[in-house]
C-alpha cells in the first residue's frame, strides 16, 4: 500500500526482498569462507571464525535496528503533542502532505516493534487535530509514521535530551494555523477550556450575551454592576503532559492532585457573584511556564494562583506553604531548592527552545514588580491563614523564591503547596475527595479575604459581543 506520497507505508514493500537477499549473500560468503579457512594456519582460523559469526548475527552492512522505549500521545483544546522516546538520539525527517492533510514523519534505524504499532490505540476519537495514526515499514531501515489530520495545522518538530527518567524524546507538537486566543474564549463561554457550544446547545455568542446582558440569571440575582465588573481568577494546575511533578510513593502523580483540586476551587468560584476563574489548563497536557504567565495577562486577570503539592527527599517532610516570587533571591535555601525543581518543569515537560520569544521573557523580568509582589505577600498571607484550618503549615510565613510561573508583572500571583505527595499520609489525603474539596474551600476564603481587604480598584469589565 502506497500514500499519495509514492512511498511505500506498509510494511509491505521491497524491505523484505532486501532482507532475503542480504541472507542469501551471507550464506554464499560463510561457503566460500569455509573453503579458504582449510588452508589458514591456526591465528588466521581464530580470526577468520570470529569474523564469520559476526556475519552469521547481523545482516552485511547494516546496524541492528533499535526499538523505541515509548510513545505517547497528549491532546488539548490549544494542541496535540505526540513524543517518541528512544534510548538513543533519533534520526528523522518530516513533510506536510496535502489532499487530505496528513504529517509524514521518517524515522531511521528504528524498528517497527509492538511500541510504534501501538500508536492508533493512543489516539482519541475527541483528539481537536488527530483522525488517526499509522505507522509502517517505509524502505530498509526506515519506519513511516503518518498523521491523518482533522484540520490544517502548523506542526513543530524538535528533539530533547535525555532528563528526569526520560531518554531522548523526539517532540511532534500539532499547533492550529490560527493560534489560541483565550480572551475571546473567555467572552465566548467563561473558560478558555470549555467547548464553543453552550450546555443547553446555544450558540456561545448567545450566551455570552445573555451572561452579561440579563445578570438576573445567574449568580442567584446579581445586580447589573455585578455582572459587568467581574474579578478574574487564573488557576493554574501545576505539571501537566509529559511532566508528572513529584511521584508519591503511593504512584499518585502531583499532576492529576493539582489539576482535580483547581477544577473544585473553579467552580466554587464560578458560583460566586462577581468572579469567574480560568484555568491555564483543564486536562493531561503541558503548558510551559512562560505560558501560563502569558495567559494569565492575555485574560487580564486580577490574581493568579499555581497549585502544586509538594515532595521532599525526606518523606516526614509535611505541611502546606505558600510562595510568592523574589527578586533578589530566597528566603532560605528550601524555598531555593524548590523553585529550582518547579523552573525545570519546562525541561521536563519538553520545551521548543528555538520558538521561545526572549523579548518577551526580556519584559518580564526587567519590569518592576514591587508593587506587585506586596499585593502578592497579602494574597499569600490570607491563603496561608486559610490553610492553616485544614492542614498543617510547614512554614507559619509566606517565603519567596524566583519561580518562573509568578513572573507576571502586573498580576498579584502566589504558588500554593498544599502538602507534601512525598509524605504517604499527605499523599492518601490528596488523593480523597472530602479532602480536595476541604483544600479547596481554604483557597476559595483566602481568595475572598483578599478582595475584601484589597479590592483592586479597576476590576475587569465583561467584554459585550454586538
Amino acid at each position: 500500500m502506497r500514500d499519495r506520497t509514492g512511498e511505500d507505508i506498509a510494511g509491505r514493500g521491497p524491505g523484505a526482498r532486501d532482507g532475503l537477499i542480504e541472507h542469501d549473500a551471507a550464506g554464499q560468503g560463510l561457503e566460500l569462507a569455509s573453503a579458504r579457512a582449510r588452508s589458514l594456519n591456526r591465528r588466521e582460523l581464530l580470526k577468520f571464525a570470529g569474523a564469520t559469526l559476526a556475519l552469521m548475527v547481523s545482516p552485511v552492512g547494516h546496524a541492528a535496528p533499535a526499538s523505541l522505549l515509548a510513545v505517547r500521545v497528549w491532546p488539548s483544546p490549544e494542541y496535540t503533542r505526540i513524543t517518541l522516546e528512544g534510548a538513543a538520539a533519533l534520526r528523522f525527517s518530516h513533510m506536510l502532505v496535502q489532499d487530505p492533510d496528513r504529517l509524514v514523519v521518517d524515522l531511521e534505524g528504528v524498528r517497527l516493534d509492538s511500541v510504534l504499532q501501538s500508536l492508533p490505540s493512543k489516539v482519541l476519537d475527541s483528539d481537536p487535530y488527530i483522525r488517526l495514526i499509522r505507522a509502517g515499514q517505509n524502505r530498509p531501515g526506515v519506519v513511516r509514521v503518518v498523521i491523518e489530520l482533522k484540520n490544517q495545522v502548523n506542526p513543530q518538530v524538535f528533539t530533547l535530551a535525555p532528563v528526569g527518567d526520560y531518554g531522548h524524546r523526539l517532540v511532534l507538537d500539532l499547533h492550529p494555523t490560527e493560534e489560541h486566543d483565550p480572551l475571546m474564549a473567555l467572552i465566548l463561554k467563561d473558560s478558555p477550556m470549555d467547548a464553543a457550544m453552550g450546555e443547553d446547545g446555544r450558540d456561545a455568542t448567545a450566551v455570552a450575551r445573555a451572561q452579561t446582558r440579563e445578570p438576573a440569571r445567574r449568580g442567584g440575582g446579581r445586580n447589573e454592576a455585578a455582572v459587568n465588573r467581574l474579578y478574574t481568577v487564573v488557576l493554574d494546575p501545576g505539571h501537566g503532559g509529559e511532566d508528572p511533578g513529584a511521584i508519591g510513593r503511593g504512584g499518585s502523580h502531583e499532576k492529576n492532585v493539582t489539576l482535580s483540586i483547581a477544577r473544585r476551587l473553579k467552580r466554587k468560584i464560578d458560583a460566586e457573584p462577581g468572579m469567574r476563574a480560568v484555568l491555564t489548563r483543564d486536562g493531561d497536557y503541558f503548558v510551559p511556564l512562560h505560558q501560563r504567565v502569558a495567559r494569565a495577562r492575555r485574560v487580564r486577570a486580577d490574581l493568579f494562583v499555581s497549585i502544586h503539592a509538594d515532595a521532599f527527599v525526606r518523606p516526614e517532610a509535611n505541611g502546606s506553604s505558600v510562595y510568592v516570587l523574589s527578586e533578589r533571591g530566597a528566603s532560605s535555601s528550601a524555598a531555593r531548592w524548590l523553585a529550582q525543581k518547579e523552573n525545570d518543569a519546562d525541561l521536563v515537560g519538553g520545551v521548543n527552545l528555538a520558538r521561545q520569544d526572549g523579548h518577551i521573557a526580556r519584559t518580564l523580568l526587567d519590569l518592576s514588580q514591587t508593587a506587585t509582589i506586596n499585593d502578592s505577600f497579602k494574597l499569600g498571607r490570607a491563603m496561608l491563614g486559610e490553610l492553616g484550618t485544614v492542614n498543617r503549615l510547614h512554614k507559619p510565613e509566606v517565603e519567596q523564591a524566583g519561580f518562573a510561573v509568578l513572573r507576571a508583572p502586573d498580576i498579584p500571583s502566589v504558588l500554593v503547596e498544599t502538602a507534601f505527595i512525598s509524605n504517604p499520609q499527605e499523599e492518601r489525603r490528596l488523593n480523597d475527595e472530602a479532602y480536595q474539596d476541604k483544600m479547596a474551600n481554604a483557597l476559595m476564603r483566602g481568595i475572598k479575604r483578599y478582595f475584601q481587604e484589597h479590592a483592586p480598584s479597576t476590576p475587569t469589565r465583561v467584554a459585550q459581543l454586538d
